[in-house]
């Protein structure tokens, strides 16, 4: 609805705009992984997203400076449009993360797939989640 519903945001880029915040909150995740801060990841799935509120701060800013960037958004309602759209995508997600139903969700599949496949990551985070 941040994205549908918002009229600084056209008709025709709509879908656009929903990939560009997609990538927005993997490049987040992916570059958490990359700098060993997995930990971290697996804190913020495992207390529904209270922990670390600057995973969400740095995904809502890299959405909105697309926003600005390639759609020409002011920055405020970019602002506005990411900090809507972002929290409740990371919500859902952290609620799929933690349904037993949803393999693919996952948290170990998820950060198996964000490191390019290159480890599976299951066994470390069944591991971080005891600890």
């Amino acid at each position: 609805m941040a994205v549908i519903n918002n009229p600084v945001i056209p008709a025709s880029s709509r879908e656009a705009v929903m990939t560009e915040a997609s990538s927005s909150i993997i490049e987040v995740l992916k570059n958490q992984v990359e700098s060993g801060r997995i930990r971290d990841i697996i804190k913020f799935f495992q207390f529904s997203g209270t922990y670390n509120e600057s995973l969400v701060t740095s995904m809502i800013n890299k959405f909105a400076n697309r926003l600005n960037k390639f759609y020409s958004i002011d920055m405020p309602s970019a602002h506005a449009a990411a900090t809507t759209l972002i929290p409740a995508v990371m919500k859902q997600l952290v609620q799929q993360s933690n349904n037993k139903e949803t393999e693919e969700f996952a948290l170990g599949t998820m950060l198996s797939q964000l490191n390019g496949n290159r480890a599976d990551l299951n066994g470390l985070v069944d591991q971080l989640l005891i600890a």
